[in-house]
């Protein structure tokens, strides 16, 4: 049976991956309204792997005879400056997740909750794929400069993501 404390900061955590999720489907609204298809499928996978995330932890709490409880959040912002702007953004979202998912696995180890702590290594090893995921796209954008073709391309590049679902048990 789950701690009521890692049950409360587990819910925390559901609330902050569906927050991301918003954010990442409002950027790909952004990006399709300028009309980068590529850029904004890019970022609808990305809301959908933090969907997948929310209802895996979701799933965890009430495997361990939890309540997985749902909170309300604030919505997300509607525009950005630029693609880089938006990009850079969810790279600083992506790092403040990582600190929330460290958090977590530091009270797992508090709480002596062995197995939120194994199950929580996932989300570690997976917040180093998010951050170096986006901050590629970033590092490509910073090189491109005023180059049309070059933002062109890489539309085209990030139009074939493929999302693939978290297995549910690892």
């Amino acid at each position: 049976m789950i701690s009521e404390k890692m049950q409360n900061a587990l819910n925390d955590q559901v609330n902050a991956e569906f927050h991301s999720a918003h954010l990442y489907l409002a950027m790909s609204s952004y990006l399709e309204s300028i009309d980068l298809p590529g850029f904004a499928h890019w970022m609808r996978i990305q809301y959908q792997e933090e969907v997948s995330h929310a209802e895996k932890i979701f799933d965890y709490v009430i495997e361990r005879d939890g309540r997985a409880v749902l909170q309300s959040f604030q919505a997300p912002p509607v525009e950005w400056n630029s693609v880089l702007d938006a990009f850079g953004a969810a790279y600083q979202h992506e790092q403040k997740v990582t600190g929330l998912i460290n958090n977590l696995v530091d009270m797992a180890l508090s709480e002596k909750d062995h197995a939120a702590h194994i199950f929580l290594q996932w989300f570690v090893n997976e917040q180093v794929e998010e951050e170096a995921s986006v901050k590629a796209v970033v590092q490509q954008l910073k090189l491109l400069g005023d180059s049309k073709g070059g933002l062109f391309q890489i539309d085209r590049e990030l139009g074939r993501r493929v999302f693939t679902p978290a297995v549910a048990t690892e």
